[in-house]
């Protein structure tokens, strides 16, 4: 039984050695140049762009003062009344004030485009259709 496992188990055997092929390192790197560009398309297309908003985002936060129009990740748009460290207070209607976590405010009202934000500044819903004018 020992005999078998020092045969599993005992020093490879010497392989051949063989003279390296030339132009190893050329092979070698052709094989790799896909994954490299991969790569680094990868890091200017998608993982610079997300750390620049990120790090936009960040600011925005840090300057989050009395007055700014906000909208939150759930939707709601308001005006910040109260801005402490780690939360804001909205007010989001005529005595009604909401506590937020600063982390949970999405953007300004003003950099935010679309139905939400032009609703609140009085403007028409998209599915708002002009009255037709009668003739006569």
């Amino acid at each position: 039984m020992p005999e078998l496992l020092g045969h599993l188990f005992g020093p490879a055997p010497a392989l051949a050695q063989t003279a390296p092929a030339p132009g190893g390192s050329a092979a070698f790197m052709t094989s790799f140049a896909p994954f490299i560009l991969i790569f680094v398309l990868f890091y200017f297309l998608l993982i610079r762009p997300q750390q620049k908003r990120q790090k936009q985002h960040k600011a925005m936060l840090a300057a989050l003062k009395k007055g700014d129009k906000v909208v939150t990740n759930g939707g709601l748009l308001g005006t910040v009344s109260v801005a402490a460290k780690d939360v804001v207070t909205v007010q989001i209607a005529d005595n009604v004030r909401v506590r937020v976590l600063r982390t949970e405010v999405m953007g300004l009202q003003d950099e935010l485009t679309g139905a939400g934000a032009s609703d609140a500044k009085g403007g028409k819903d998209a599915g708002d259709k002009p009255e037709k004018e009668s003739k006569g």
